[in-house]
């Protein structure tokens, strides 16, 4: 997986600004359908070669894995997932903390890599006055495009 893009980084305070806009007023296994299917005609729409889960309380919700997906996408999930899970926080603004810092999450965090990967496509599903309830987590294009793509599903999302 790149670690970059020609896309431009966001920064910290875009990326937690768009977790505060990006809170729902609640998510049911409804919702994750309609979540998930919207992501699915995103990728489509881009012939991405991407994977999508969606998981509420550590119960899987959604999955799909669209043409030219493999399995090392279902392992960037997870990793990329337990990041939103142990930090609440999109995987790509843990990332990117870590590098304002001049370090790196897998330098400097603690944690497994082959465990945890603070690379970005990874969302927390919040819910207001809850918090981080779950997740969702695209993988297959680089960071900063996985993290577009959940960013621009939850937009549309929100606004129907």
């Amino acid at each position: 997986m790149s670690t970059s893009t020609s896309a431009t980084a966001p920064t910290i305070a875009e990326l937690e600004e768009q977790e505060r806009r990006l809170t729902l007023p609640r998510f049911t296994h409804d919702d994750a359908w309609t979540l998930g299917t919207l992501l699915v005609e995103l990728a489509r729409e881009r012939n991405a070669p991407v994977a999508i889960d969606i998981r509420r309380a550590g119960q899987q919700l959604f999955h799909a894995a669209l043409a030219g997906s493999a399995p090392d996408n279902d392992a960037w999930i997870d990793r990329k997932r337990r990041v939103v899970e142990r930090y609440a926080a999109s995987s790509l603004l843990v990332g990117t903390r870590f590098r304002a810092k001049d370090t790196t999450f897998e330098a400097s965090s603690r944690l497994d890599p082959d465990t945890y990967a603070a690379h970005g496509g990874a969302f927390p599903i919040t819910v207001e006055g809850t918090g981080v309830i779950g997740t969702v987590v695209v993988s297959g294009l680089p960071q900063l495009e996985d993290h577009a793509l959940v960013v621009q599903a939850l937009e549309r999302f929100i606004a129907r």
